[in-house]
């Protein structure tokens, strides 16, 4: 345990008591002494003219023992006493993590195998996949876009991951709409990153379709977010041989993680996918900022204490002595009170009194 005073400069009030006892006089209080009537002729037969007297009031060495033990104390509180705690450690993340992932209807394909090996949609595996993604990001800040003919912010940047994990969980394919907006889920991540205090931040987007529903084109989104230091990687889940509105647009993809200077990689099974997220997760490594604090904590109150316990001792021990001092001896309580010679005279003259009568 470290003790520390907080203001040591306080300590050199503790001379004052005696400066002022040899600087300052002392208090005078006019009292009148003994009334002496013929003190006018005593001094004219004497030769000497009575002058005026003073009687200092000093107490016991009990009392100034207490008294400056009471302002030792009493400078030491002031000074603030304060016990360092052992050191906390503390690792605050520096750089905001955004995973958008795609809601769209082509999501519900079967096309996919879970972990145990039985087929599933691409969302379900997608979602097992980032659960053990996120479950390795610990101490990053991380947020999630979910976006299918809209884009919506489903978790702002926090860093309980738990939360994150039990939204991205309860993700339901198409509850964001049946198309795919994959630019304006780029426009909205910038605009979440506009709000980041942070110095890196990195968008992690998936999806399985090509851009149908979106008001801002994904290259000119790109611009933008490589403009505001925005990374992006891009992954490509599905069948790139299909056609229509589920068709992958892997050059869109590719452009907007070259633009950014980002990694695009697509896959088409759950083993494929979880490789993916291994890269990334050693491309984005944790990174984190450690701060140091030792807690001070105030203990004022241990000289204070021991300030009115001194004192509280001094008053008892002189209320005990002066009791004692007053209360009669046994010897004076025992011994019979002698008479004086005037009153055995006035005894003896009136029996005789008595005796004339």
């Amino acid at each position: 345990m470290n003790l520390i005073l907080a203001h040591p400069w306080c300590l050199a009030l503790l001379p004052l008591p005696l400066l002022v006892w040899f600087l300052v006089p002392p208090r005078r209080e006019p009292r009148q002494g003994l009334v002496v009537p013929f003190l006018g002729r005593l001094a004219e037969h004497s030769g000497r003219q009575p002058a005026k007297g003073a009687v200092i009031a000093r107490g016991g060495w009990l009392r100034r023992l207490s008294l400056g033990f009471a302002w030792l104390c009493a400078v030491l509180a002031l000074a603030r006493p304060q016990v360092v705690e052992p050191p906390e450690t503390k690792e605050i993340p520096v750089r905001d993590l955004l995973l958008a992932v795609d809601l769209s209807g082509s999501m519900e394909t079967k096309d996919f195998k879970n972990a145990q090996g039985q087929v599933v949609d691409r969302l379900t595996a997608v979602k097992e996949v980032l659960d053990d993604f996120l479950a390795r990001r610990k101490g990053d800040r991380v947020g999630l876009i979910f976006f299918g003919s809209a884009p919506f912010v489903q978790a702002p940047f926090t860093e309980d991951l738990k939360v994150c994990r039990q939204l991205l969980d309860e993700a339901q394919v198409r509850m964001a709409g049946p198309q795919t907006a994959f630019g304006d889920a780029l426009g909205l991540a910038i605009h979440v990153f506009a709000r980041s205090p942070m110095q890196e931040k990195v968008l992690i987007a998936l999806t399985d379709g090509n851009d149908t529903a979106s008001q801002i084109p994904p290259a000119k989104a790109a611009e933008i977010a490589r403009d505001q230091g925005i990374v992006v990687h891009t992954v490509a889940v599905g069948d790139p041989r299909a056609a229509g509105e589920d068709a992958l647009d892997v050059d869109a993809l590719k452009s907007v993680a070259k633009t950014t200077g980002g990694m695009f990689a697509q896959a088409a099974d759950r083993e494929q996918l979880a490789e993916i997220y291994r890269q990334l997760d050693q491309l984005e490594s944790r990174k984190a900022q450690t701060i140091t604090h030792r807690p001070r904590r105030d203990v004022y109150w241990w000289p204070l204490l021991a300030g009115l316990v001194a004192s509280m001792l001094q008053h008892g021990i002189q209320l005990l002595f002066n009791r004692s001092r007053s209360r009669p001896s046994s010897s004076e309580r025992s011994d019979p009170v002698d008479s004086s010679p005037e009153d055995e005279n006035e005894d003896e003259g009136r029996g005789r009194k008595g005796a004339a009568a």
